[in-house]
């Protein structure tokens, strides 16, 4: 599908001069669907990691690009690395990317000669704790009571939300908000991956000595978009 896209669009736009390609923490921990069967990195994760053996169909993209026109037209590649649950995750660091700040990488690695034809990690540039964050976003929503089950199973938020359908369209009908399903307000397994995975972090420093940096809060990020979510009626 990507080579049937730049074998459509380079002929066809004379001033095309850059192709970026967003792949994802994929490229160091493997696909989704293998996590915890295959051996990942050691973080922090840095842009010269040879690639996983169950990553080469994100090589199979640069590889497409490489044997089209775009490289005979001078264009450059850029790729981008992105960015409940156990204890050990909980109180363990981790990272976040605001895709405003992803955004603003990707408009500099398309105008920026320093980024031509490299790849860079990208995430808000400090780290935080579950344990902490969970706090503040409990605050948004008037919730006291949250943190690990007293249990200590692991909870799966694909499994604990998938009949809460009707629940949820109770709180959008009580509140006003714009109607939509709850399978569209939260990708639930996603969720369950980011908050079961332990010391995902990449590293940053080719991307700041490269010439790019910007970076995030990640405590302000996330108070930013549960604003932004309740100014457009998403969430109560």
């Amino acid at each position: 599908m990507f080579r049937n896209v730049l074998q459509a669009v380079i002929p066809n736009a004379p001033n095309l001069k850059h192709v970026c390609l967003q792949t994802g923490l994929k490229h160091y921990v493997g696909p989704f669907e293998l996590v915890g069967k295959i051996e990942p990195h050691d973080t922090p994760y840095t842009e010269d990691l040879p690639r996983l053996s169950a990553t080469q169909f994100l090589l199979r993209f640069g590889r497409h690009f490489a044997r089209g026109s775009g490289k005979e037209r001078g264009i450059d590649l850029g790729c981008l690395y992105y960015s409940l649950g156990t204890e050990s995750v909980w109180n363990a660091y981790s990272i976040a990317s605001d895709a405003d700040l992803i955004a603003e990488q990707e408009i500099w690695a398309a105008v920026d000669p320093n980024a031509r034809n490299e790849a860079f990690n990208i995430h808000n540039g400090d780290l935080f704790k579950w344990k902490h964050l969970w706090k503040i976003l409990a605050e948004q929503f008037g919730i006291e009571k949250y943190g690990l089950p007293e249990s200590g199973k692991k909870v799966s938020l694909t499994e604990l939300m998938k009949d809460k359908g009707a629940v949820w369209e109770k709180i959008v009908k009580d509140n006003q908000l714009l109607p939509n399903k709850l399978e569209e307000v939260g990708v639930w397994w996603f969720a369950d991956f980011v908050l079961g995975a332990e010391s995902i972090i990449s590293c940053m420093n080719k991307s700041k000595e490269h010439g790019f940096l910007g970076f995030r809060n990640s405590k302000n990020s996330l108070l930013s978009w549960v604003d932004k979510l309740k100014a457009h009626k998403i969430v109560p």
